[in-house]
């Protein structure tokens, strides 16, 4: 078995860049990038990165001369398939590229990111409290329509009561009958 080239050793403190720093660098060399294309990048191997598991999904790090390599690739690539251009000799066969080829802007659509797994859970959650307390509300506004009501009665109630008692009392009568409950007592009693 012939001898490999062994990659170059990486120390962590060469991994300094996150993804959104990439986006950027990227953005500046004139091919800018979405995050989730760089993060496809980091799991294809296209860039030398470390991935770490958080609560969130992965985090990756990212170093430097990798993003500069692969900007220089895509550059390379981006020249010798350039419209106008004509297609180099066949004499020199170009090294395999890593780059993924550059899709056309007309019919692309942006490289949305997708939710977490977390996130989801959270909004789905959130929708079960909101409909919980919308629920909540309803139950409430019945029962203040309820009590509003026995309020109303009660002050009937005791408004009647004021009216028997007035006379025993000695006092004049707090409420007297309108016109209408009076004529309306008046043709009961006969």
């Amino acid at each position: 078995m012939p001898d490999q080239p062994r990659p170059v050793a990486t120390s962590p403190d060469q991994y300094t860049l996150t993804i959104e720093d990439a986006a950027v660098r990227y953005q500046h060399a004139g091919h800018p990038r979405t995050i989730r294309t760089i993060q496809r990048y980091c799991a294809k191997g296209h860039l030398d990165c470390l991935r770490q598991e958080t609560a969130f999904g992965d985090k990756y790090l990212i170093t430097p001369e990798s993003v500069a390599r692969h900007i220089a690739q895509i550059a390379e690539l981006a020249s010798t398939t350039s419209p106008g251009l004509s297609r180099p000799a066949a004499a020199h066969v170009a090294a395999p590229s890593l780059v993924e080829p550059e899709r056309p802007a007309a019919a692309a659509s942006p490289d949305l990111s997708r939710q977490d797994a977390a996130e989801g859970r959270y909004v789905a959650r959130l929708e079960s409290e909101v409909e919980f307390l919308r629920g909540e509300i309803s139950t409430k506004n019945l029962q203040i329509k309820e009590l509003t009501e026995r309020s109303r009665e009660t002050n009937v109630l005791i408004g009647g009561l004021q009216r028997l008692l007035a006379p025993l009392l000695g006092s004049p009568d707090p409420h007297p009958p309108t016109a209408g409950e009076h004529a309306g007592s008046s043709a009961a009693q006969a």
